[in-house]
């Protein structure tokens, strides 16, 4: 027999409350007020994103909801959604659509490790899936603020250049596959094949790493490949 989805018991959202209330007993204001912020956001981000991931029923059942009482992701399902999205929320979330600061995307890295042990303490979470959770938030507390120092970098950098005229354009998202001392070297998202090199300053080599993906648009010109302007830098 099928079995009828309904509202989950507890929610996200009842859980997440929780998880504050248990920090606000250890936490100084200043720190809790940035676990508040970060949880706030991850709300935003299930709401916004998680969706995707839904089975069918999942889906008819959120839309009846979202329909007939406003309810949001967070208030119709249960805790064992969040850590599956957590990806979502440091690889993309964070960076494409939060304008935040080196110390708001260590904290995010942070948060998340403190929410995925304090899931599994509370009986809210596998152990595999904290696991896994811990290690993308300890990356994330790492390379999330490198990754915005870079994009910063680049942004000026382009902002400095000359305009030069331009034979060739690409628009895309690129992966960093080689660095050298003032050197870079990347793959575009929809072509085949590796472009460069883009001769940039020793600190921006310096803070590259291959793997990291780059939202670019780039030309080639008559002495070689440059970037034309910068999106965002994701590391995760």
């Amino acid at each position: 027999m099928k079995k009828t989805l309904s509202i989950a018991d507890p929610t996200i959202a009842q859980v997440l409350e929780r998880f504050l209330d248990d920090q606000a007993k250890r936490l100084k204001p200043q720190t809790l007020s940035q676990y508040q912020s970060i949880i706030e956001l991850l709300q935003h981000s299930l709401n916004g994103y998680a969706y995707q991931y839904l089975d069918k029923d999942e889906s008819m059942l959120l839309d009846r909801l979202e329909k007939e009482q406003r309810l949001e992701f967070c208030q119709v399902f249960g805790p064992e959604k969040i850590l599956p999205n957590i990806d979502e929320f440091l690889g993309y979330f964070m960076v494409r659509k939060v304008m935040a600061g080196k110390d708001l995307l260590r904290a995010a890295g942070t948060v998340t490790k403190k929410l995925a042990r304090w899931l599994a303490e509370h009986g809210y979470a596998e152990a595999e899936e904290v696991e896994d959770a811990m290690e993308r938030g300890a990356e994330a507390a790492r390379d999330l603020p490198k990754a915005e120092d870079l994009a910063e970098r680049l942004w000026r950098f382009v902002d400095d250049q000359e305009p030069t005229p331009v034979l060739e354009e690409i628009d895309d998202y690129f992966s960093i596959t080689r660095v050298e001392l003032g050197k870079i070297w990347l793959s575009p998202l929809t072509r085949k094949g590796e472009i460069g090199p883009f001769v940039v300053p020793r600190s921006i080599s310096d803070r590259c790493v291959v793997g990291w993906n780059v939202s670019l648009r780039v030309g080639r010109t008559a002495r070689g490949w440059r970037i034309l302007e910068v999106g965002n830098v994701y590391p995760l």
